[in-house]
């Protein structure tokens, strides 16, 4: 691939993910400040902005999203021993839409550990951790100040982004808000997106103003987060330069049940969903149901909705995933200056903007190009999401491939896409298959777009189960939450279990798939 062609696929790359995006964030800007044709408003004003803050939840909901995205805490509870400590009724405590917000704070927690422990684990390939933990051992450093002087400075950079992408979902989510969340206040994304639904359209400006307000809290949660990473560094060089031994030799094997743990708790949930979906009585304090029975999968109708998942999900990733390897291979013939610090970044804009900061203008944008709402334009809105996912696992995988080997198959003759194909491709399958797991579960996950870009008329699996959450019948409810849990867990068993099949009499590169 030649340089023309590269500048082509980025160029193509940028056109897919950030002319909605600027189309949107420009409706929603001049929305925001009151030029919306549509409904009649059509000068500017800072009035929209001025009835949003009006809103008496605006400052909670403001301060509850801070909270929920930014800290991380877990919670458990003992219902086995409830007869035993002398409980005759359930106890008055919410564990979920819990006013302080901790029963989300445990859900995003537990939602964004896998995709951390991959960004990790791709980020540490690259590095000699082995070869530095001895070193600093010879020198006579504990195992918390090998990691906090010497590892962590080299890993953090390469984690950077996928730490602030969470960090952007934790403020912004808006599905598991609603499950999970607090209801007076709500999350600020929950009010805004409230505002947008809201049958009154004159309450659509200051929803545009509450989605500016919260791409202004991202970059500002951004930038903090930037500036406590300098800060750190500089702490972190400063102790290096005093040149203390010792310290705290704390085994691994005394953190590693940590992330596993609170996975663990994920499973547990995924279960009781299971459960619930196959449960005809349960009464408190029982331990398990006194009856079970498979009514709830026999008489719901979720198999349209299953169809138009899985339909949204394959055609998605069907796109998604080659263009990404594509805008890979585009990146070994382009420089590293100007894709690294320049044109990467661009790309990843859909994972940094809150959802609701555009997808309303999306949809505005759509419908006066004259595309109605329906499946197509979803899956559209949904490559804008997973295709930057896509990327990012792959990313560090690629640049990781031993440039030797590449070399050894020029020098036997092989052209620029015979590499791709034959070397290239068969080394990152294991990237490619976790990429496509997680763009997978990106695409089953996806509330906002298939709500906004769909115009409430394509009904997932996702978009079913928040609704039904906020029902009575956890039956139901257990049989969608089963669903969208399980399908991700497939995909990503079918990852795990492929390379180690393709490659069964390849010794070698089952090394690279262990």
């Amino acid at each position: 691939m030649g340089r023309g062609a590269s500048i082509g696929v980025f160029s193509a790359a940028a056109a897919l993910v950030l002319a909605p995006i600027v189309a949107g964030f420009a409706i929603g800007l001049a929305a925001s400040l009151g030029f919306f044709p549509a409904i009649g408003a059509d000068h500017l004003t800072f009035a929209p902005y001025h009835r949003l803050i009006a809103v008496p939840e605006f400052w909670g909901a403001l301060g509850l999203s801070l909270q929920t995205g930014g800290v991380s805490t877990a919670l458990s509870w003992l219902r086995a021993l409830a007869p035993l400590l002398g409980f005759e009724r359930p106890p008055d405590l919410a564990l979920v839409n819990d006013p302080a917000g901790f029963a989300l704070i445990l859900g995003l927690v537990i939602k964004e550990i896998p995709f951390l422990v991959i960004a990790i684990a791709s980020a540490m390939a690259q590095l000699p951790v082995t070869r530095t933990r001895q070193i600093g051992a010879s020198l006579g450093y504990g195992t918390l100040r090998i990691w906090a002087l010497l590892i962590l400075p080299q890993l953090y950079p390469l984690i950077r982004l996928p730490v602030m992408v969470v960090l952007a979902y934790g403020l912004s989510v808006v599905d598991m808000a609603l499950i999970l969340g607090p209801n007076a206040p709500p999350t600020f994304a929950v009010l805004v997106t409230r505002l947008f639904i809201a049958p009154d359209l004159t309450l659509l400006l200051p929803a545009f103003s509450g989605a500016m307000v919260q791409i202004a809290l991202i970059a500002l949660a951004c930038l903090s987060l930037w500036l406590c990473e300098r800060g750190m560094m500089r702490l972190a060089k400063a102790e290096a330069r005093m040149g203390r031994r010792g310290g705290t030799r704390i085994p691994l094997s005394w953190i590693t049940p940590l992330p596993r743990g609170i996975m663990g708790l994920g499973l547990i949930g995924v279960a009781a969903l299971l459960l619930w979906s196959i449960t005809w009585r349960w009464v408190w304090p029982d331990v398990f149901p006194q009856s079970l029975s498979l009514r709830a999968w026999q008489s719901g109708d979720w198999g349209a909705p299953l169809h138009t998942s899985l339909e949204i999900a394959v055609v998605s990733l069907t796109i998604a995933t080659p263009l990404a390897l594509l805008t890979l291979e585009a990146v070994d013939h382009l420089p590293n200056k100007l894709t690294k610090p320049i044109l990467l970044p661009l790309i990843y804009t859909p994972l940094l903007m809150p959802q609701i900061g555009f997808l309303y203008g999306v949809n505005i944008a759509a419908l006066k190009l004259g595309i109605t709402a329906g499946v197509a334009p979803v899956i559209w809105a949904h490559i804008l999401f997973v295709y930057p996912y896509i990327l990012l696992i792959l990313l560090d995988p690629w640049r990781a491939i031993d440039r030797r080997v590449l070399q050894a198959a020029a020098a036997l003759g092989a052209g620029p896409w015979r590499r791709f194909f034959a070397v290239k491709l068969p080394m990152m399958l294991r990237a490619i298959m976790v990429a496509m797991a997680v763009g997978f579960a990106v695409s089953i996950a996806q509330y906002l777009p298939t709500l906004f870009v769909g115009g409430g008329r394509v009904a997932t699996i996702t978009t079913e189960a928040v609704t039904l959450a906020s029902g009575g019948d956890r039956r139901i409810t257990g049989v969608y939450g089963s669903l969208q849990a399980a399908l991700p867990l497939l995909v990503y068993l079918l990852a795990f279990l492929t390379p180690r099949y393709v490659w069964r009499n390849r010794r070698a590169m089952q090394a690279r798939v262990t």
